[in-house]
């Protein structure tokens, strides 16, 4: 089984920004946990503060993976091309958040890709990204 997981803008701060809403650890220092909690599932990750990377990432793997755990950071709250993408594609797409979008500013209320998403989890930390990888291999066992 591949997951790619795949992080937007300024989530290559974490462990720098805001700990105090995103935590203190970094992701690079998470992803082994992550690995380790899922010997059988191959998870690339992949960082962009740039949306066409993003893209041209989903896109490359979107018809080959088994899912793709997507934090697109504040481009959730912005971005049809996301969402025309994340709809283009055969692969599940889960949407992701460190933080709990609805207890924060009325903007984060608002995602564009979340109607294009399999699901969306929020507000468990760094934690949110092994509940989606864990939906992930339950959809494909099932």
């Amino acid at each position: 089984m591949k997951i790619l997981i795949l992080n937007g803008p300024n989530l290559n701060l974490l462990g720098v920004r805001e700990p105090g809403i995103y935590g203190s650890s970094s992701f690079d220092s998470y992803l082994p946990q992550l690995r380790e909690q899922f010997p059988n599932v191959e998870l690339e990750y992949c960082q962009s503060n740039v949306e066409g990377l993003m893209i041209d990432k989903m896109q490359e793997v979107g018809f080959s993976y088994d899912g793709i755990v997507l934090n697109a950071g504040a481009y959730t709250h912005t971005s049809v091309a996301l969402q025309d993408c994340i709809r283009a594609l055969k692969t599940p797409v889960i949407e992701v958040h460190i933080s709990n979008v609805h207890q924060r500013e009325e903007f984060r209320h608002r995602s564009m890709i979340s109607c294009a998403c399999m699901g969306v989890i929020c507000g468990f930390g760094l934690d949110s990204y092994r509940l989606a990888v864990d939906a992930l291999v339950w959809k494909a066992q099932h």
